[in-house]
């Protein structure tokens, strides 16, 4: 691990088709983990209402909004279907079964 990740837990903290929250001076981030395993981070606010999709339903590799239903895919952060609206997404890897978030992204606000 370098400077330019922090790592954030385990793969295993985050349950399949599930989601954490991790609190940052950015605000916060839902770390997802779609039914394949693989892992994907945006922030955890709908740009609809400010909903958070940490609480929504996920499917595929999306997230349903739980306040007014919006699907936002967990990959571009953009709204889907007719609704219009982009959720900033978080570059996310893994490392040995830990998960590593980008540091200039969760300092963004320092």
């Amino acid at each position: 691990m370098t400077a330019d990740w922090i790592e954030i837990g385990r793969v295993e903290d985050v349950p399949l088709r599930g989601a954490r929250t991790v609190k940052t001076p950015a605000g916060d981030i839902a770390v997802f983990r779609i039914a394949t395993g693989e892992m994907l981070a945006i922030e955890d606010r709908c740009p609809h209402r400010g909903g958070p999709l940490s609480q929504g339903i996920v499917h595929g590799d999306a997230v349903t909004c739980p306040l007014h239903n919006w699907v936002l895919s967990l990959r571009t952060g953009e709204a889907q279907g007719a609704d219009r609206g982009c959720a900033k997404t978080i570059p996310l890897r893994i490392e040995d079964g830990r998960v590593l978030l980008a540091a200039r992204v969760l300092a963004a606000a320092e």
